[in-house]
């Protein structure tokens, strides 16, 4: 199967006539900066990496002197909760700690139990009557059950002297830190913090902080995950950490940065953004003239783009999730399945090894040795068809929820993009006309909203360029009753409604088509599929259209406070654009020199400083090699080659979008090139 390209999944249009130019998109990750706007429309920057005082209260459990006294009574009370047998194995746990026997790397497993509401009681006793021990839920034996385990608290003791162990030589994973009593009692229960990241992807950077916490990541929460190759700032929230252990952090974070701190009483949600700030550098720009790179700029900010979904939306592989996506729709397990095992083209080649072996043998354990942790899908399918063999639906169930659903999703894009592309082609883009869709302007109007969006199928296992697109990637909450009409000759001849207002549907139960030529491309793009828009092919509701909403989308989106620059430049390497751990860096530098000047009269850093600190970690500066402009934005650097570099032109945007929508496809609609992976890979080289 050939590579995806636009075309491939109905992106085929643009507004503007005008020609397009060359440009590169993502030279360097630093070249694509992203700022999370919050529902407020503030955008979110990293200004500070201090942590502020917090009064704390002192709560922690003294374990020593809660072993010491009876548990008589608090056993007996839990043998009323969890029966005879739990109780017998708790009370000998028990005695065994107050005896002086070393067990604490050791614990207990209770009985199973698949009543969640009888966990929870299970976890609260503890919580609130023995509280030198702590708890956590883990899977048991068989399917679905689950079983609360038990194990010493070392919270409040520092290690127990001589019998403590580093927990890298226990072979073993701290407990989650969730509903400790240590946690000041006067703090919202959530830290809020921004998250700056370099390279890496949202998932992967919590990731690495919960691992130095010794907490799970699913403490964690944030309103919509950010692209992997760039430069990003975001909000998160974790449940009950308090900011100077955070901030203690980033001596020894790598390409992450953390700071920003306050304490709020709910924790971030998916999709509780409004969107996010974009600062794009195109480098290596070329056209016939300069004026028709600044006529498309403007043209950009006045018309905008087509919102179309973009190739991220459907994976960066051979194998575009849209096709996974029918062949669910379908009812199609096997085929399903297949596609997402089977060889592809554009793998690495260990990835493509691991997958001709399994066709070829399939050996399922033999595939699971070879298979990397990033591919999840994979693993799922595997791990569950080693159980059950041959039963392809509950190996598909296995994949984890949001990841499987983007498949689906995919096709109900897939099918959004080809309409928009035929609406521009049999319409145009400068008036609305009968039978479109618009949001009603005769009621109050609440949101937009969008379908679930996930940030990279394959867990970026591709090569940096698979990551191209940046939406942030959220699952919105659905607005029930949304106003939508269908426009009519009185519509037409009012003038109510422009082009900016035109929507069109994804696909669902709750959706209405326009009624004109555009909601039959639906019908027939479906149809050719084999599958039907109003009928389901199987009994699955969680992979049937008609058991989905549906939402509707804007065919044409204008980018907010558009801003742009060209720039001149002669070292590929030397960023053209801030980032806000720039912007903290250069204060510190400032505030470095004036504490200078002042000791010593110094009026100047040295030139061969190229490091400064910043909270206490060494973060690598500009040195005497280069300068900003700030007035003028420009870039220039003293190379050691006696400045015979050639010049070359680069052109900056800045602007805000909203949650669901792509950049990539607003720089598609000034460069009229392929946004795909192999054509900006080609630019590269």
């Amino acid at each position: 199967m050939k590579s995806m390209d636009e075309c491939d999944v109905g992106i085929s249009c643009y507004i503007s006539n005008l020609p397009g130019f060359r440009g590169i998109l993502k030279q360097r990750y630093s070249d694509f900066i992203v700022n999370e706007v919050d529902l407020d429309e503030n955008v979110v920057h990293l200004t500070s990496l201090e942590a502020p005082n917090e009064c704390s209260e002192n709560k922690d459990v003294n374990i020593s002197d809660q072993l010491n006294r009876s548990s008589v009574t608090e056993i007996e009370s839990f043998r009323s909760l969890a029966g005879n047998s739990d109780a017998d194995k708790l009370k000998v746990f028990i005695d065994e700690l107050n005896s002086g026997v070393d067990v604490s790397d050791e614990s207990i497993v209770l009985s199973p139990s698949a009543d969640k509401s009888h966990r929870t009681a299970i976890h609260n006793f503890f919580k609130e009557k023995l509280k030198f021990l702590v708890t956590d839920t883990i899977d048991g034996i068989e399917d679905q059950s689950k079983c609360v385990r038990v194990r010493l608290n070392k919270g409040g003791n520092n290690g127990r002297g001589r019998n403590s162990r580093k927990r890298k030589e226990r072979d073993d994973k701290r407990y989650d830190s969730r509903g400790s009593d240590s946690y000041p009692g006067h703090l919202g229960k959530f830290l809020r913090f921004h998250l700056f990241k370099e390279n890496k992807d949202t998932q992967e950077a919590l990731n690495v902080i919960a691992k130095m916490l010794g907490i799970q990541s699913r403490s964690f929460g944030f309103a919509g995950t950010k692209d992997k190759r760039a430069v990003s700032t975001q909000r998160v929230t974790v449940f009950k950490q308090q900011a100077s252990k955070l901030a203690a952090l980033n001596k020894r974070l790598i390409g992450i940065k953390v700071g920003d701190f306050c304490h709020v009483k709910e924790g971030l949600l998916l999709g509780q953004l409004y969107g996010n700030r974009f600062t794009i550098t195109l480098r290596g720009v070329s056209a016939e003239s300069e004026d028709i790179i600044k006529a498309s700029a403007v043209a950009l900010g006045k018309h905008g783009f087509i919102n179309y979904f973009g190739l991220q939306r459907f994976g960066s592989s051979s194998v575009p999730t849209h096709l996974i996506g029918a062949a669910l729709l379908r009812g199609e397990w096997k085929a399903a399945v297949s596609l997402i095992l089977d060889p592809r083209e554009g793998e690495k080649n260990a990835i493509s090894t691991v997958r001709e072996y399994y066709k070829e043998s399939g050996d399922v354990d033999g595939t699971l040795r070879q298979l990397p942790r990033y591919l999840v899908a994979e693993k799922a399918i595997l791990q569950c068809l080693k159980r059950s063999p041959g039963n392809y639906l509950q190996a598909l169930k296995a994949i984890p929820r949001t990841l499987r659903m983007m498949y689906v999703h995919s096709y109900q894009s897939y099918l959004w993009n080809h309409a928009a592309s035929m609406r521009v082609q049999k319409h145009g883009f400068d008036q609305v006309v009968l039978g479109d869709l618009v949001y009603s302007k005769e009621q109050h109007i609440v949101k937009e909203t969008f379908v679930a969006e996930c940030e990279d199928v394959n867990g970026n296992n591709m090569d940096d360029y698979s990551n191209l697109d940046e939406t942030s990637e959220t699952d919105l909450p659905e607005e029930r009753n949304i106003p939508v009409k269908v426009i009519n000759e009185e519509d037409l001849k009012s003038g109510t409604y422009t082009i900016d207002d035109v929507l069109l549907p994804l696909p669902g139960s709750r959706v209405i088509y326009p009624s004109n030529d555009i909601g039959e491309v639906y019908r027939d793009l479906a149809q050719k599929d084999g599958i039907s828009l109003t009928e389901t092919a199987h009994k699955i509701k969680e992979f049937s259209i008609t058991n989905m909403t549906g939402a509707y989308r804007r065919v044409f989106q204008k980018p907010k406070d558009f801003e742009w620059e060209l720039l001149s430049y002669t070292d590929g390497t030397v960023p053209l654009a801030e980032t806000d751990l720039d912007v903290i860096s250069k204060s510190v530098k400032k505030s470095k020199v004036r504490e200078e000047d002042s000791a010593n009269g110094s009026e100047e850093l040295p030139a061969e400083s190229s490091a400064i600190s910043v909270g206490g970690d060494m973060v690598t500066g500009k040195g005497h090699e280069e300068k900003i402009n700030s007035e003028s934005g420009m870039q220039s650097e003293k190379s050691h080659s006696g400045g015979n570099a050639e010049s070359q032109m680069a052109l900056k945007l800045s602007f805000t979008l909203p949650a669901s929508s792509y950049a990539t496809m607003a720089v598609r609609e000034l460069l009229k090139t392929s946004t795909s992976v192999a054509f900006h890979k080609s630019l590269n080289d």
